[in-house]
C-alpha cells in the first residue's frame, strides 16, 4: 500500500492524486501526532508555508491563500475541537466567552 505523501513541488497526493493533504493522508497524520495537536499545527504551517512558496514559483497566479489554509491547517482546528469535545473540555450549550460578555451587556 502506498502512502499518502506529498508529491513536490506539486503537493499532490503520491497514492491518490488529490490535493495533499487528502482524506487519508489527514487521517494518518491526526494518527502520528495523536498526543501532540499543538506540533501538528506548527509543522502543518511549515508546510503550508513551503507549498505556498512552491506553488506561487511554478503557476502565474499564487494559490488562493483562504483556500491554501483550509487545506493545510483548516481541518486541524476542526480536529482540535473535536478532540476537545469528545475529552469532555466543552460542556454542551456553553458559550464563548465573547459571546457570554456580549449577552450580559445586552440586558
Amino acid at each position: 500500500m502506498q502512502r499518502h505523501a506529498p508529491v513536490k513541488p506539486l503537493w499532490f497526493c503520491a497514492a491518490c492524486a488529490n490535493p495533499w493533504p487528502c482524506g487519508p493522508a489527514r487521517l494518518e497524520l491526526a494518527a502520528q501526532y495523536a498526543g501532540e495537536p499543538k506540533w501538528l499545527a506548527v509543522d502543518m504551517a511549515e508546510l503550508l508555508h513551503e507549498a505556498i512558496a512552491d506553488l506561487t514559483r511554478l503557476n502565474a497566479e499564487p494559490p488562493d491563500g483562504v483556500a491554501m489554509y483550509g487545506r493545510f491547517l483548516g481541518w486541524v482546528r476542526h480536529l482540535a475541537v473535536s478532540r476537545a469535545r469528545n475529552a469532555g473540555h466543552f460542556r454542551s450549550g456553553s458559550r464563548s466567552p465573547r459571546r457570554a460578555r456580549e449577552s450580559s451587556t445586552d440586558s
